[in-house]
């Protein structure tokens, strides 16, 4: 289908939204210090960088924050990604004066993000409470994986030990199978967008109130808020889920079928009418009058022989075939997607999903573009992700030290970056 006229002006207008660097973002002016590393601080600077916080990236000399690291064929996939709408401070932590020069610019910040090991601020001095005192209206975000408390808070806390411990791998993995790990880093990338909501939570009381707080946020506590009733559901039943795949302990028909050419689609029958419509597009109503399949509850506990029937009928068409089906039947089904198919599928186009940002290194990167959609206040992408120190000199300016003193900085090794 080849994209409207209308679709291509709302296509235009978000593009022009994107790179306006226009001052009329939700939070223009607020200053975020981020001296987080990796991905759940880097996910929450810049989700509050792409809606216009001034978010300064404080890196550690000579290597960086790690992600820049984590590369495809050479390149820094994702630092270019998250380290968007920052700015870079290169900060040699191991040199006299590092740390009272960044106590110094926190006091001009609005929000601290931090993910040390629980404990490492107290033994730099920059203790939450010292630093409130100094400044009561600033926010510290606190990122750990266990939290800032309890029997495994000094552990650390990467990403995969959380989704083992958290259920997740637990309860991801085929029928049968051992425990599967995501291929990503999901409890970060969740715990993510828990900071940056809790730090615009924060930033909303301070404005009424004028104080600040501490955020206490761990890595395993997010990715367990998404998992469901689990808690409840053992109580109630006294035993753990078992492992299902593609499959649902709580919805059938819901899984990923072969069609016919060798692709995959994925099907969801989790409201009665859509189980429904499926059958009677398959001409199997009897199966509504079946006992073992008339109910979501009895499909779920025939969930096999559900799995079974419709693979068999899919198995029949081609994908196309049946995206086309279920669009007219309104069944809700979709195809199963990689990045190829994505990057030629009108809908991501015209929507503007993934956008390209201008690159020093390589012309232009595509990445996706800020989430979610405001009308009034939009997100944008007002600078690519910036070289290790690249901004030192306009930062220190832009917190106020006069041009001696980050003369001074910059020549006795503090901080690192390109000289005038």
């Amino acid at each position: 289908m080849s994209p409207t006229h209308d679709s291509h002006t709302a296509q235009d207008r978000w593009q022009e939204q994107l790179f306006s660097g226009e001052t009329s973002a939700a939070l223009a002016g607020v200053r975020v210090l981020d001296l987080s590393r990796l991905v759940a601080g880097n996910m929450t600077s810049m989700q509050l960088g792409d809606f216009g916080a001034d978010v300064v990236k404080v890196e550690p000399t000579p290597a960086g924050d790690p992600l820049r690291a984590w590369q495809s064929e050479g390149v820094s996939s994702f630092w270019k990604v998250y380290g968007r709408n920052k700015r870079s401070l290169a900060l040699d932590f191991r040199r006299e004066g590092a740390v009272a020069l960044l106590r110094e610019l926190i006091t001009s910040a609005d929000v601290l993000i931090e993910n040390f090991r629980p404990g490492t601020l107290e033994k730099m001095g920059l203790a939450p409470e010292t630093l409130l005192a100094a400044t009561p209206s600033l926010i510290v975000l606190r990122v750990s994986g266990f939290g800032q408390s309890g029997p495994y808070s000094s552990r650390p806390g990467f990403g995969t030990v959380v989704e083992g411990m958290s259920g997740f791998a637990d309860r991801n993995g085929e029928a049968g199978g051992g425990p599967l790990l995501p291929p990503l880093a999901l409890a970060d990338m969740i715990a993510g967008i828990y900071g940056a909501f809790s730090t615009v939570m924060a930033l909303r009381v301070r404005d009424q109130t004028g104080q600040g707080q501490v955020i206490d946020l761990s890595l395993l506590e997010p990715i367990i808020s998404t998992l469901g009733p689990e808690a409840l559901d053992f109580a109630l039943t006294g035993m753990a889920k078992p492992r299902v795949g593609n499959g649902s302990n709580t919805s059938s028909p819901r899984n990923v079928y072969r069609t016919a050419d060798g692709e995959y689609i994925a099907i969801s029958g989790s409201m009665q009418s859509m189980a429904e419509r499926l059958f009677r597009l398959m001409q199997r109503e009897d199966l509504l009058e079946d006992p073992r399949y008339a109910t979501n509850a009895a499909r779920v506990a025939h969930r096999q022989q559900v799995d079974e029937i419709v693979g068999e009928w899919v198995g029949r068409f081609e994908r196309e075939e049946l995206v086309a089906l279920f669009e007219r039947e309104h069944i809700t089904a979709s195809p199963i997607y990689d990045i190829a198919a994505i990057a030629e599928d009108s809908h991501f186009i015209e929507r503007g999903v993934y956008v390209r940002v201008p690159d020093e290194e390589l012309g232009s990167v595509p990445m996706h573009a800020p989430v979610p959609r405001l009308s009034a206040t939009p997100g944008a992408i007002s600078r690519p992700a910036p070289a290790l120190g690249a901004d030192s000199r306009a930062v220190l300016a832009d917190y106020g030290l006069p041009a001696e003193r980050i003369d001074s900085v910059m020549r006795d090794g503090i901080v690192g970056g390109p000289h005038p």
